[in-house]
């Protein structure tokens, strides 16, 4: 009975002083998500948007709303999301007036009244100019080359003049819109007549220069990675005497694709600064609006990649038409179904 009574002592104490020994486990911190900075460009890095669709949006009875779910203006709106410039597509006699002179002036209004740059994009058509249709204007379709470079000239003067006269000046203005084969076909078609594709350039470069002489040219370019084709097309402007300050580009990538095509594109800015003494910008890019994890990656990586260019050479980036949603089939903006902006839009903002 004693020895029994020895044993439980024994036991009891080994128990305790095994208890003693235990430590208390730390808890595991929970995980947190590092807090997203958008890139650092330079102070005149133009981080803009087209948002040209937004006043047949707002007539269509569209709105648009902050993170939070408050209801603002798209243009102030865009300003506090980080961007400084908007970009404005000007069609001629375009069906239903959207995007025609007074369309452009009551959106230029509202850009200026943001605090936000300019810059106009002539398409030199009365809808869409793009690679694959670049149409004349009905009432230029007949027009013989020496009368479309006036008409072309006076048509430009005319636009830039009536921003001019409500106290609007861009800072940049397309002499149209991705002429990866010209522009006003046929006449102007760069394959079959460089040459006059050349002077129809020249005609929109002077007749800018003649009403802003600080506003600088873009001729801009499809598929930013294409060197090969950027070349071609302005070594060919080069030699029949056309002018411009600034080469423009499109850049789409796909959820897949962008880190290569990004790294292409750059690798092209570096080749036509040097090729060209211009400085580059990317005027269009887009991806899929369901998609803004991927697309934030995107845009902060080709923000960087053109921020990085020497002497200051890649001069900003511009989403097309990122306020797009539930609007005409369109999938590569950067709002949600409910009409706020996607975290994709965040690469734009203020570091």
């Amino acid at each position: 009975m004693r020895s029994a009574l020895q044993i439980c002592l024994i036991i009891c104490v080994l128990a305790v002083f095994s208890c003693s020994n235990k430590t208390t486990p730390t808890p595991t911190p929970p995980k947190t998500t590092p807090k997203y900075t958008p890139p650092t460009v330079a102070s005149g890095f133009a981080k803009g948007a087209d948002i040209s669709w937004v006043t047949q949006m707002e007539a269509s009875g569209y709105k648009f709303y902050n993170t939070s779910g408050t209801q603002e203006d798209l243009f102030a709106l865009m300003k506090s999301l980080g961007f400084n410039a908007i970009r404005l597509r000007a069609w001629v006699n375009p069906t239903g007036g959207w995007c025609n002179t007074a369309d452009v002036l009551a959106k230029a209004e509202r850009a200026k009244n943001a605090g936000l740059n300019i810059l106009l994009d002539f398409h030199y058509s009365d809808t869409w100019a793009d690679p694959g249709t670049q149409t004349p204007p009905a009432a230029w379709a007949s027009l013989s080359l020496t009368a479309l470079q006036s008409t072309l000239y006076t048509y430009t003067v005319s636009v830039m003049d009536t921003l001019q006269n409500h106290g609007i000046t861009p800072t940049w203005v397309q002499v149209g819109n991705e002429v990866d084969d010209g522009m006003l076909w046929p006449t102007g078609n760069a394959t079959s007549n460089m040459a006059n594709f050349a002077a129809l350039v020249e005609q929109g470069y002077k007749a800018v220069k003649s009403v802003s002489s600080t506003t600088k040219v873009i001729v801009h370019v499809s598929n930013g990675y294409d060197n090969t084709h950027f070349e071609w097309l302005f070594d060919g402007l080069k030699a029949n005497g056309a002018q411009w300050d600034i080469i423009g580009m499109s850049l789409y990538p796909s959820t897949t694709d962008w880190q290569t095509y990004d790294t292409e594109c750059l690798a092209n800015i570096n080749t036509l600064v040097a090729r060209y003494n211009t400085p580059c910008m990317v005027v269009e890019v887009g991806m899929e609006e369901d998609q803004p994890t991927i697309a934030l990656n995107f845009l902060t990586d080709i923000i960087t990649k053109v921020n990085s260019v020497s002497a200051g050479n890649g001069l900003g980036v511009f989403y097309w038409e990122p306020e797009a949603y539930n609007w005409q089939s369109y999938g590569l903006g950067a709002f949600t179904t409910n009409g706020e902006p996607t975290a994709a839009l965040e690469a734009f903002g203020n570091p």
